[in-house]
Formats: structure tokens, sequence, C-alpha cells
């Protein structure tokens, strides 16, 4: 099968698209065939050398994101050949990743695909709906409380402000833009502060007291601290992100893993149109490299998305 591998790090010239074993799924393993499979930034941390790069003579696969259709099944599987999904490759290295002809995932990970969503825009689900998912969820507020959300044009954070709004909670958006028109138009913000100037001013003069929480996608990390009331919660999802605690105020990660009943969930709330899915730009496999420094010169809304045929 194709695959697209790097063998050494650096840049995205590295990458190369190459013939390698199929995989074989194991207990509790489903082999999907891949349709589309998403980019990500962690991906730069692949070829940028950010994780530990192949050993010599060898390679190591790419993505997290899958959407296809199940191939074949290892023994305690109750997926059958045939059936749409889509699954997160949690796997930070290794051969057997999502940007490939075919790729195997424990079972855990998968979930049926959404209803009339076709498998580009379902291929952006999975770590980033996750990942806002469990963010979200590592808030620990009740309806009504209040949560700043930095990215929130970006992909998770885009996420997490729908699935805040869909908690009851009142969000508060940032992003650098100077409207905001997608976290407030789309994804249902309640108030907007442009970021790149004084947020934490901007977001205490509309809540004096300041907010209950943050979510931190932007990974502005101590910046913001200021913005949260006593005793309240910061999240992140970047270990090098984390502020230091202060005033009570409970500092959390989010180290996203593969949940098959939350990601069944983010696959139904696309189905009915409750969730905005965005597609930037899209290349076939073949381009993988192509699409990899698309990526890394940033300035995107949306993601890059491999279409394997």
């Amino acid at each position: 099968m194709r695959a697209a591998v790097y063998s050494s790090v650096g840049s995205p010239d590295v990458i190369e698209v190459r013939e390698v074993d199929k995989p074989e799924p194991g207990q509790s393993e489903t082999r999907i065939k891949v349709q589309a499979a998403a980019l990500n930034p962690v991906d730069m941390g692949n070829w940028g050398g950010v994780f530990p790069p192949p050993p010599e003579g060898s390679t190591y696969g790419l993505g997290w994101d899958i959407a296809g259709i199940v191939d074949a099944v290892g023994p305690g599987v109750l997926w059958e050949p045939g059936q749409p999904v889509i699954a997160l490759s949690r796997a930070v290295t290794g051969m057997n990743r999502a940007q490939a002809e075919y790729a195997v995932v424990s079972s855990a990970a998968i979930a049926h695909a959404p209803a009339g969503i076709d498998a580009v825009h379902a291929a952006t689900i999975p770590l980033n709906g996750l990942t806002a998912a469990q963010s979200v969820e590592n808030l620990g507020l009740r309806a009504g409380q209040t949560v700043l959300v930095t990215g929130a044009e970006g992909a998770v954070g885009g996420y997490a402000v729908q699935l805040a709004r869909r908690r009851g909670l009142v969000v508060i958006a940032s992003d650098l833009s100077a409207d905001g028109q997608f976290a407030t138009t789309v994804a249902g913000a309640d108030d907007y502060v442009p970021g790149g100037g004084d947020v934490v001013g901007a977001v205490r003069a509309l809540r004096p007291e300041g907010v209950d929480a943050v979510l931190d996608t932007a990974m502005l990390g101590q910046a913001l601290i200021g913005a949260i009331a006593d005793g309240g919660t910061f999240v992140t999802t970047r270990l090098d992100a984390l502020p230091q605690a202060e005033r009570g105020i409970r500092v959390r990660l989010t180290q996203v893993g593969a949940d098959a009943s939350m990601l069944t969930t983010l696959s139904d709330m696309a189905a009915s149109g409750e969730l905005a899915l965005r597609v930037a730009e899209t290349y076939p496999l073949e381009e993988a490299a192509k699409a990899h420094k698309r990526l890394a010169a940033g300035g995107l809304r949306g993601r890059i998305v491999l279409t394997v045929e």
C-alpha cells in the first residue's frame, strides 16, 4: 500500500510517499481503508524533529485523523467490513499512521461516520473534536458559568466554543481576527475579544469579577491568568503553555485520548448540523509533502485534508 512516510527530520521535504506493507488487525483492532486524512500542527512535530526520529534505516508514518471504510477486523471486534467510520490514530510515532491507504486502529478509537457528510469534512473531526470535547470536560463548569476560549477561530478552539455553548456555558471568544465572525456567528460565542492586545483587560471589562475558566488553545499561558476569577480553572492542550497557579486557580492539561462514545457524539452532532466542519484545502496523498509545506506556512482557517483514491 502507499503511505506518507519520513526517514529523517528537518522540513516537509523529508516526506515521501512509498509502498509499504499493509498492516494487519490484531485483537480488538480494525483496519480501515482510508478515504481522507486531515493534517494537524502536531504532524509538524514528527517531520520537524520535536518527537524522536525514526531509527536509522527505517521510516515512520504520519497523521491522526481518519475517515474511511472498515476493511478488515481482528478478534473481538463488532465492526463489519464496508461500514463508513471515522477514527483517531493515537500513536505519536511509528509506521501505522493515518496518512496512508490503510490504517489499523483500536476499536475503542472508532465511531460511525456522520451521515450525509463527505469523508473529507468528516476527517477533520477526530483529533480536534476530541481535544476540544475533553478540554471542555476538564473545565468542570456548570451551565451558566463563563469561559474564555482563546484561538476560538481555529480548529480546536472553534469546536470548543460550539461544545461549550452546547453545555450551556457563557462563552467569551478570542482570536486574532478583528470581528470574530466565525466564533460568534457560526460557533455561537456570546462575546468576542480581539487578541493581540490587552485580552485580560477586555475580559475584565466584560466580567469585572473574572471568568470562571479559561480554555487556552492559543498557547498564551501565563498572560491569561489575570482573566480568571479566584478559585477558577485554566485548561490548556500544551504542556509548555501551563501557567503558574495562583489565587486558588486550578491548572489542568488536556492530553487527548481515544473515546469512542465521545467521538460518536461528535459524529452525530456533525450529521445534525450542530458542529461546523471546516476544510481549507485538499491534496491527493501523492502530494503529501506539498500539503505539509502548506500546513507549515500557516494562515489557514480549517484543516488541510489528504484524499486517498
